[in-house]
């Protein structure tokens, strides 16, 4: 099995990230411009929240950059303390202070003392709520009876007019629900937000270009032939995607009539990504097995246009959230769970992976092919058309 987790990302890039989805960049669209997996975009973001992080600044008492190579410098001329002091207009502690700190005389670098000073002046302000037993109990109480975070906010300051300490803004609010390393408010109150997102969106983000729901030229499932309904031939096919932790993917598509399944391994949940990869992997089948394609109102397949240039393999959209319009691809997602538990990050399996377990439940004995197996079906109904 391939070694899983997600690749590092550098400060350079994490501040590109962050930027982008303060922007409204979706998870995918900021993993392509960065070269990255989703589930590496995902990671992160996920792990504040979708808050974006409080850029940091250095105080303006600090020395800089420029003042600790000049220390550098007086020290290599053997400079007194108080003579270096005096070069950067600097009191002769703060320079005694900046020597002790960092090796003394004989090893301190302008550099890493920067580095060091830099690392260490992280000290996160305390949330109220983790300091103010009152205040939390408060605010939890009234997020269970689904108060909105703005409306706890205005209710503290009628409540309590004249106590400044019970005073809390409705963004520290969802930032404490949000970011769940705080502990301060459970998790479960969450499902009292009206909107129940796991993360913050920017106001910048939408959907404009992101046909969602509405695919453009759909062709209904109603216009399928009778064909593919009554499972006469092959070659029909019904697909979905298998969703794992850190927006993670996995394409599948099922066969109608041998319910053979292919497993499809994609980059991301975007358009691009999941109609590249079926095309690729729908073109490998023979031109017989490549009849039409049943899929739900996901945007994922928004470009099936282009699939079906790639594959002449029809596309056939369902009705708005009626799953069982492909039965056939639910129940072997339901089976494909034995392999890919709910919760496991996807992106570790390779292809090759995915192709070990597509033959092994294609070899399993299906009852209602009458313990036949999906690959000896399809190779029988494949001989016939032959």
């Amino acid at each position: 099995m391939a070694q899983m987790g997600r690749p590092g990302l550098s400060a350079v890039q994490k501040a590109e990230l962050w930027a982008r989805w303060k922007n409204g960049q979706s998870l995918s669209e900021i993993g392509r411009a960065l070269g990255k997996h989703a589930a590496s975009i995902h990671g992160v973001v996920a792990m504040r929240g979708g808050i974006v992080p409080v850029q940091r600044r250095r105080s303006r008492l600090a020395l800089t950059l420029a003042e600790r190579e000049e220390i550098s410098r007086g020290i290599a001329a053997n400079l007194s303390v108080r003579e270096i002091a005096s070069t950067i207009g600097k009191a002769a502690s703060t320079v005694s202070r900046e020597l002790n700190r960092h090796g003394g005389r004989g090893h301190y670098r302008a550099a890493d003392a920067d580095g060091r000073a830099w690392k260490q002046a992280r000290r996160p302000k305390t949330c109220k709520l983790a300091i103010n037993d009152r205040l939390r109990r408060f605010v939890a109480s009234k997020l269970s009876l689904d108060w909105s975070p703005e409306q706890i906010s205005g209710g503290l300051k009628l409540r309590f007019p004249e106590d400044d300490v019970m005073r809390l803004s409705h963004e520290t609010i969802y930032r404490s629900l949000f970011i769940q390393a705080r502990g301060v408010l459970k998790k479960e109150l969450m499902a009292h937000l009206r909107i129940r997102r796991m993360m913050r969106r920017s106001k910048f983000a939408t959907t404009e270009g992101q046909p969602r729901g509405q695919i453009i030229d759909a062709v209904s499932i109603r216009e399928r032939p009778a064909e593919v309904e009554d499972r006469a031939v092959p070659g029909h096919w019904e697909g979905d995607l298998i969703t794992g932790s850190n927006n993670t993917h996995i394409a599948t598509l099922v066969e109608r009539q041998s319910r053979f399944t292919m497993l499809v391994k994609i980059k991301g949940k975007d358009t691009a990504s999941v109609v590249s990869a079926l095309s690729r992997q729908v073109r490998k089948l023979p031109i017989e097995l490549r009849q039409s394609l049943t899929w739900d109102r996901g945007s994922e397949l928004a470009h099936h246009k282009l699939f079906t240039v790639a594959t002449e393999v029809q596309v056939y959209f369902c009705d708005p959230q009626s799953p069982w319009q492909r039965g056939t691809n639910e129940n072997t997602n339901g089976l494909l769970r034995q392999y890919f538990p709910k919760g496991t990050n996807l992106s570790g399996y390779s292809q090759s992976d995915l192709n070990k377990v597509a033959r092994r439940l294609n070899e399993r004995p299906r009852k209602t092919l009458g313990f036949h197996t999906p690959a000896d079906k399809l190779a029988a109904s494949v001989a016939s058309i032959g």
